[in-house]
């Protein structure tokens, strides 16, 4: 046996041994009836073992392929009647955007002044949404990428664990029904619908787009549903699948000695998506208020989570998936947009932040 097929071999024994964790993960969570039972589950059963040592991982196409399923499961939200009533949220959303930048700001000060680490590893591990691509451009600004993607996947954790299990605990459900203009699964129509969104996320790859995966498929959709011409709706079994493809890929970021790394980096970081959280209960109460949106769903449309995570539990809650989808679409374009420009004139401020704590160190 060639060194290359012992390697194919031991990669696909770690493949299996990921899938077998995670779908025993998230039966356990679906035994249990908690809320996005498979997502959930496979985060919290991948990420126990992750921290113990075992070697796990999925290929990067499995995490395609959970973006491209919930990209085009909200794409299929959008009716003519939602996308002509979006408009109305125009307002909500800037304001939103703006309280999540006000909130990435605060957390990259935070971590400059008491997170222990250069300007550039705090700045980039500040902003909300699109966690990747903050890597990816960290990476190249000089910043430790270890420490910002950390910083990401504590975020995400905490607000993926704590919003839907809050919510399934204070017995907070929605009422929306099947909002799809296609309610009917439609051989032809599918293949159809499946080869138009791959389309588009290939497209947006080659054009080096966010999130090309999620995006694409989003866009692909929503303009089909928003034009009434949706050719399918999706099985029931690819809501499921895409849950438990995205708590693989989020548990596997959590390795030996995690929370042991930076532990007063990563508590700067908890402390922050804490009081991120509480704010923006307080902002979804307004806009709730204002607008005439359930406050439930504005939680989800204002959190500091991650678009697909949020999008999926107010998909499995029944809360205003269309709404969450453009809020959080719309925060991910305006920080890819604003992301460089905010690093160069706010650079001098963070180290200046830096200085300041090295000359007064907190203990």
């Amino acid at each position: 046996m060639t060194i290359l097929e012992k390697s194919m071999r031991a990669r696909a024994g770690v493949w299996l041994r990921t899938g077998v964790v995670a779908l025993a993960g998230g039966a356990l969570a679906w035994r249990l009836r908690l809320p996005l039972p498979w997502l959930l589950g496979a985060l919290v059963a991948c990420a126990a073992l992750r921290l113990r040592g075992f070697t796990l991982g999925i290929p990067r196409a499995a995490q395609s392929i959970g973006q491209w399923v919930i990209g085009t499961a909200l794409g299929l939200y959008f009716t003519p009647a939602v996308v002509s009533q979006a408009a109305e949220w125009a307002p909500w959303i800037a304001l939103a955007v703006l309280w999540s930048f006000f909130l990435g700001v605060a957390l990259s000060s935070a971590l400059a002044r008491w997170g222990g680490v250069d300007s550039s590893t705090a700045y980039w591990s500040g902003p909300i949404g699109a966690a990747a691509e903050m890597v990816i451009q960290g990476e190249r600004a000089g910043a430790q990428a270890e420490l910002v993607a950390a910083a990401h996947s504590l975020r995400l954790l905490l607000v993926v664990v704590i919003l839907p299990l809050s919510f399934d605990w204070m017995h907070v459900y929605g009422h929306e029904v099947d909002l799809s203009s296609a309610r009917v699964v439609d051989a032809s129509g599918l293949l159809c619908l499946v080869l138009l969104t791959l389309a588009g996320a290939l497209g947006l790859r080659r054009l080096r787009g966010p999130n090309p995966w999620m995006l694409g498929p989003l866009a692909v959709a929503l303009t089909l549903t928003a034009s009434g011409h949706a050719p399918s709706a999706l099985p029931s079994w690819v809501a499921p699948l895409g849950q438990l493809l995205i708590g693989m890929s989020l548990g596997g970021r959590f390795g030996p000695g995690f929370f042991r790394r930076a532990p007063r980096f990563l508590g700067v970081v908890a402390v922050v998506t804490l009081c991120g959280l509480l704010g923006s209960a307080a902002l979804a109460k307004l806009i709730g208020w204002a607008a005439g949106i359930a406050v439930p769903t504005m939680i989800l449309a204002t959190s500091p989570g991650g678009i697909a995570e949020m999008c999926l539990t107010a998909q499995a809650l029944q809360l205003g998936v269309p709404v969450v989808t453009a809020f959080h679409a719309t925060r991910v374009v305006f920080l890819l947009v604003v992301a460089q420009g905010v690093w160069r004139r706010s650079r001098g401020w963070l180290e200046r932040l830096v200085e300041r704590r090295a000359l007064s160190p907190v203990p």
